[in-house]
């Protein structure tokens, strides 16, 4: 199966980002942890027009995150796995139970109490991890592999987004959005009109992310529908939606994301930190990533594959789904997002975090060891 450029560019950037999300998010723990926290918080803490660093940078820099989720399920979409409506439902099913079933696990543990809207904690895949941990298999990972953990990444931070906007909105200031969706349809016109220069896009994207911040929609929402205005055209390198694309794959993996990190995972670990993993909060959390996203991921593509509504390609198995499903588990960057939009409380916010990472450390490990037993077993066959 032949990948294309974008594709493998996409697929190196995040993985190589995912390292050094990993390298950041372990300097911030240390740094909070250390005779430096007083210094260290206060840069996040530091205040620019009235809003702190981490505000601008949940609010600011991660539409441009948003923005690249947008362009690559763009791509997926006119020319890549979600292309074919045969390729691309087993990734889409796959997404459904990833979605469904975690949320449900939380729901159930948390119904009724405070802690009822972290339900989307754990739905979402964090492309950047998912895709590190399965670089850690070099060239040996089958490219059919690649594709299904990027689609499914791909779609369930999308049903993410669409979570976002629909049940972590506030109250709607009517005049600041029906702006920003002036904004969206003068440059879905630009789009009709084969207008393929960048400068406007971009500038009407600013102009549509302030009117979004105020509008009580999240601002972050801005990226992926500015994505989709942006001419794709045959998807050549010529095209505007490649040429940002190709431009945003390294400042995102390597600047947006690990300030991300380090800006939301100042946790100070009190001796009795584990206490908190007995909150029902942080049990659906954990059992959301661990138990629902792999047994959501594998299941829905079960049940798709024997209903022949998909098929399986040559090359992927359900060992391997089951593995890529493990990985699915890995919420980090999207599940700390909403966890942001879900609590005020400072001190849920702390304990869904703890709750968070460590879910996603041990969801990566248990991925990568089945993943690796699948493929020993393949070579011993082959």
């Amino acid at each position: 199966m032949k990948l294309t450029r974008l594709f493998n560019d996409f697929f190196h950037s995040e993985k190589s980002g995912g390292i050094v999300l990993i390298a950041c998010t372990v300097l911030s723990i240390v740094l909070t942890n250390s005779g430096f926290q007083s210094g260290y918080l206060s840069i996040w803490n530091f205040e620019i027009a009235d809003h702190s660093v981490t505000h601008w940078i949940n609010d600011g820099l991660m539409a441009i995150f948003f923005l690249l989720i947008g362009l690559e399920l763009e791509r997926e979409v006119y020319i890549g796995e979600l292309s074919s409506l045969t390729n691309s439902l087993l990734p889409i099913f796959a997404a459904i139970g990833g979605m469904l079933v975690p949320a449900g696990i939380h729901f159930a543990i948390n119904s009724g109490t405070p802690t009822q809207p972290g339900a989307g904690i754990p739905m979402a895949t964090d492309i950047a991890f998912a895709l590190g941990v399965l670089s850690l298999f070099g060239r040996n990972v089958p490219p059919p592999l690649k594709i299904f953990l990027t689609a499914l990444a791909v779609i369930d931070d999308l049903g993410a987004i669409l979570v976002i906007a629909i049940f972590y909105t506030g109250s709607l200031t009517w005049l600041y959005l029906l702006g920003a969706f002036g904004v969206l349809l003068f440059l879905f016109l630009l789009n009709r009109l084969k207008i393929y220069n960048l400068v406007p896009y971009l500038v009407g994207g600013i102009i549509m992310w302030y009117f979004m911040l105020h509008s009580g929609i999240h601002a972050t929402i801005t990226g992926v529908l500015l994505a989709f205005v942006i001419p794709f055209g045959n998807g050549s390198e010529k095209s505007p939606s490649f040429i940002l694309q190709n431009f945003l794959h390294k400042p995102v993996a390597f600047i947006i994301l690990p300030l991300f990190a380090m800006a939301n995972t100042c946790l100070v670990i009190t001796p009795n930190w584990y206490q908190v993993l007995l909150e029902t909060n942080s049990l659906g959390i954990i059992l959301g990533l661990l138990a629902g996203k792999p047994i959501g991921i594998t299941l829905f593509s079960y049940l798709s594959v024997k209903l022949k509504i998909s098929s399986v390609p040559e090359g992927l198995n359900f060992k391997k789904i089951l593995g890529a499903g493990f990985l699915g588990g890995i919420g980090f960057t999207m599940s700390i997002f909403i966890t942001l939009l879900a609590f005020s409380d400072t001190s849920i916010i702390e304990q869904s975090k703890i709750a968070i990472m460590l879910a996603s450390m041990i969801a990566g490990a248990i991925g990568f060891m089945i993943l690796k037993v699948a493929g020993r077993f393949n070579k011993r066959i082959s």
